[in-house]
Formats: C-alpha cells, sequence, structure tokens
C-alpha cells in the first residue's frame, strides 16, 4: 500500500453564521412552491434560477428536478409544461436531479443522473439534520455502457461535522483528533484508494488540514499494483499536493471574499443568490 500526505493552511470558518446560512436556505427552500409551467417559487413569488420540477411533486419523494431541453431554431415553441413532461420522463435528461427525501429537521437525500464523456454516473447526497448540519453523506458510482468491469467504479464519503466543530475547537497544543472527520473511499476492478482530511487548529485561528490518500492494489493484482505505485509515486505526490494547495487557495479567496450577515439580512442575501446567482454580492 502507498501513503501520501500533505498539509495546507486555510482561514477558519465561522460555525455560528455557517449554521445559520445553512437554516436559512433550507427554510426558504421548504416555503417554496411549485409556479407556472415547473418552475420553483420563493414565498415573495420570484422564482429560483436554474431549479425546474420536471416531474412529481415538489418536495416530495420522487420529484425530478433539472433544465427544461431548449426548443430547436425553426421548431415552433411547446408549451413549458410539456417540455418539462418530455424532459422528466426522458432518461437522457441532463443532470437531473431526484428527490428521496426531504424533512428539514431530519434528513435531506437526493440523487443525481449524469451522462458525461460517454460515462453514466449516479450521485447521491445526505444531508443530516438540515437546519444545523451535523454530517454530509456522498455515494458515487459510474459506468461505461458496454465497457465492462474496467470501466466501473464506485465510492463513498462522509464529513461529520460535528466531530470536525470538535476538532478544530481544540487548543493548538493538542494532538490532533484519532479519527479523520471527512474521508472517503473509492473502489475499481484494479484498486481502492481511501482519502481523509483532519483538521487542528493553528495559534492564529487559521485551521491547518492534513490530506491523506492512501492507494493499494485488489486481488492478485497488488504486486503489479505496488510497482506501479513504485514509479508512479512522484506524480501522485505532486498531484495530490497541487489539488490540495489549489483547493486551499479558492477556499481562502472566498472566504476572503466574504461578509457575513445575518438575521433578515441573511436571508434577503440568500434569496437573493437563488434568483440571481450571477448578480448575487457576497454574503
Amino acid at each position: 500500500m502507498a501513503r501520501f500526505a500533505h498539509t495546507v493552511t486555510v482561514a477558519a470558518l465561522d460555525r455560528g453564521w455557517f449554521e445559520e446560512a445553512a437554516g436559512t436556505l433550507v427554510d426558504l427552500l421548504d416555503a417554496s412552491r411549485e409556479g407556472p409551467g415547473g418552475s420553483v417559487v420563493l414565498a415573495d413569488g420570484r422564482p429560483v434560477e436554474g431549479l425546474r420540477l420536471l416531474k412529481g411533486r415538489h418536495l416530495r419523494p420522487g420529484a425530478r428536478y433539472g433544465e427544461v431541453p431548449a426548443v430547436p431554431e425553426g421548431v415552433g415553441e411547446a408549451p413549458v409544461e410539456h417540455a418539462a413532461a418530455e424532459a422528466g420522463n426522458s432518461p437522457d435528461a441532463p443532470q437531473a436531479v431526484v428527490l428521496r427525501t426531504w424533512r428539514p429537521s431530519h434528513s435531506v437525500e437526493a440523487e443525481s443522473l449524469v451522462e458525461e464523456d460517454g460515462m453514466s454516473l449516479k450521485v447521491g447526497l445526505r444531508l443530516s439534520e438540515p437546519r444545523r448540519p451535523r454530517a454530509v453523506e456522498l455515494s458515487l458510482s459510474g459506468h461505461k455502457p458496454g465497457g465492462g468491469s474496467l470501466y466501473r467504479f464506485s465510492g463513498r464519503g462522509k464529513a461529520d461535522l460535528a466531530a470536525w466543530w470538535a476538532a478544530v475547537d481544540r487548543l493548538p497544543s493538542a494532538p490532533p483528533a484519532a479519527r479523520a472527520p471527512v474521508s472517503g473511499r473509492a473502489v475499481h476492478r484494479l484498486a481502492k484508494a481511501r482519502l481523509t482530511l483532519t483538521p487542528r487548529p493553528a495559534e492564529d485561528g487559521s485551521w491547518r488540514i492534513t490530506v491523506v490518500l492512501s492507494m493499494r492494489g485488489r486481488w492478485l493484482l497488488r504486486p503489479v499494483g505496488a510497482v506501479v505505485l513504485f514509479f508512479a509515486r512522484g506524480p501522485v505526490e505532486r498531484g495530490l499536493r497541487e489539488a490540495a494547495e489549489s483547493a486551499a487557495g479558492k477556499w481562502n479567496t472566498a472566504l476572503a471574499e466574504l461578509t457575513p450577515s445575518h438575521g433578515e439580512a441573511l436571508r434577503a442575501e440568500i434569496a437573493d443568490a437563488l434568483v440571481n446567482p450571477d448578480g448575487a454580492t457576497p454574503l
């Protein structure tokens, strides 16, 4: 088995603001309703940009959301309701999101079906206690139709947010958490991989996050995998470092541009971002 690790420093996120923002977003969506042509309308009557109900009942299990395909030039414009129904019934509807569970006080589950570069991807997301998020779980499976087992893979990941906050609330001199709050596993016929993120507070109040990637071959291919990883160690290590530094840079930039607000001001800004994401100002 090969193990790679890299540590980055990122700006700390305020827990109180994060949980208030998450709860406000859930409440806004929970109060929304279906509008004309399958649009999703907030309580103030404004439609959510880029979100349309294609099939089923809004915020009910089985509801399918996505974008209505554009009508080709030279073709008469069909009613929006008909276009939405056609998109909802089509197995090739791009990036369709199916709602599995909507219980804001307990959990929210959704599944995305995507066709990309000849691959069929299914992504599942589960959020526990959405109004004050405690955990996020992600599942991923993919295959290439007719491609055989070499074109199949799966993965699962979980972010235990309660454990994350506990880890960053420790004293800087305390040892890191024994269990990584964020972990994920990926499985392919030829290999397995595991990724973990473990945070700890720095003296200046920022977070130091250690990213660890472990890889190994499967079954009779373990010796072959060991040889491959021996020669690929440099590129893999460099790739992990560059990916971690890039993600940290984007995180720091986003937080530097963030102006936290609270209460009604926060609610208004999140609502504006939902109806006009391109013109929204930083929260």
